[in-house]
């Protein structure tokens, strides 16, 4: 198929889930059009079947905001015109599914009729496009598509619970590349960071306020009163990240908090860890925790959102209430403490993380894309042939 794939090129996980599946359908023979306005952090090299495409807003003294959402959808109808595409695949819905909406409208107009799917991540439902200014708009682009996938049940839920949705939901959850997400021999890189014998407690995210990040190093402060020689390695960026430095110096880690920033590798910064902690707000899936699994890696979490569908309780990891430090610390020195149970929770981790692998993934999603295209030529056929049987 050629497919049109539409995302955000930052750090979160929505626009990294778009990315890795592109590059899995290119991989199968697919050719994939991403659209943003900058290339993806993980299309980060030459790859065949895989084309970039920029969408560019011109500036105006009229516009006080460049109306992206108009120039995406100009970019999908000049796409679908001259590289013919067979789909257009969105990923979060704001302000991407309503684009991609308007450029099937202006394409209907011309005869040219194209499958639009929109996948939903998370706070495109559960924040942004909840607020009064979007739902509206958000609740007509998803009932619009011809197929509409969430990344886990809790998200399906939640967004039957918050819209007034007509279509049928599909559950296809996040995935692994559980060839490039495993435990590999990092040792020399550990006793760099950990000269002393120290264990390793890491957390990725992209340092937002909804993330809660100092509830990394309040566990972490607690471990170490509890006489355990460790690090936190902290990776990532985000708007958060001052006040977390800020709070590290507050509770007296930061000889023992390592802040790492953006880095591609995360492979190899998990396969020296010894425990993986997110303390999440909202979170619909946990991809970071679905790639430190892969990586052997136990999970010390929240309970909220679709983290139980993938952290699995005293067997993968731990689950605690949110904001329980106390509980996260707890659970942290046990895992830390205990061979043994590390090692049962290390080998869960991975036979866990194997059932998401992106293989399996990636053909539920070919399935899907056979199925709704051809739910939309019958119906083009039943409404150019009402009384056809």
């Amino acid at each position: 198929m050629n497919i049109g794939m539409v995302c955000y090129p930052t750090y979160g996980g929505s626009g990294v889930v778009a990315t890795e599946l592109g590059k899995g359908l290119a991989e199968k023979g697919h050719k994939v059009h991403f659209m943003s306005y900058a290339k993806p952090m993980r299309l980060n090299e030459f790859q065949a079947n895989i084309m970039y495409h920029e969408v560019s807003v011109n500036a105006y003294p009229l516009f006080e905001y460049p109306p992206y959402d108009l120039a995406l959808a100009s970019n999908i109808v000049d796409l679908v015109k001259y590289e013919n595409l067979d789909l257009i695949h969105v990923h979060y819905a704001i302000p991407h599914a309503t684009s991609a909406y308007l450029a099937k409208q202006i394409l209907g107009e011309r005869g040219r009729h194209i499958p639009l799917i929109t996948t939903l991540h998370g706070t495109d439902i559960t924040v942004v496009g909840s607020s009064p200014s979007y739902l509206p708009v958000v609740n007509f682009s998803i009932n619009q598509s011809d197929g509409v996938t969430a990344v886990s049940e809790y998200l399906k839920e939640e967004t039957y619970s918050r819209f007034e949705i007509n279509n049928e939901i599909r559950v296809v959850p996040n995935f692994v590349d559980i060839e490039r997400f495993q435990h590999s021999d990092k040792n020399h890189f550990k006793k760099a960071i950990c000269p002393n014998g120290e264990f390793i407690i890491a957390h990725v995210s992209n340092f937002r306020k909804v993330k809660r990040v100092e509830d990394c190093v309040r566990v972490f402060r607690k471990v170490l009163d509890s006489g355990i020689k460790a690090k936190l390695l902290l990776v990532g960026d985000g708007p958060e990240r001052e006040s977390v430095e800020a709070f590290c110096r507050e509770l007296g880690t930061c000889q023992h908090t390592l802040m790492l920033g953006k880095q591609e590798k995360i492979e190899e910064i998990l396969s020296i860890a010894d425990v993986f902690l997110l303390p999440s707000a909202s979170e619909t899936f946990g991809l970071a925790a679905l790639e430190a699994m892969s990586c052997k890696v136990p999970v010390v979490s929240s309970n909220i959102g679709g983290i139980p569908e993938l952290n699995v309780h005293d067997e993968t990891g731990y689950l605690c209430n949110l904001g329980d430090a106390e509980a996260m610390a707890n659970y942290t020195v046990q895992i830390l403490n205990n061979e043994e149970l590390r090692t049962r929770l290390s080998k869960n981790a991975r036979k866990h993380a194997e059932t998401f692998e992106i293989s399996h993934i990636i053909s539920q999603y070919e399935n899907y894309y056979e199925e709704v295209s051809e739910n939309l030529q019958r119906k083009l056929r039943e409404k150019e042939y009402p009384n056809f049987i």
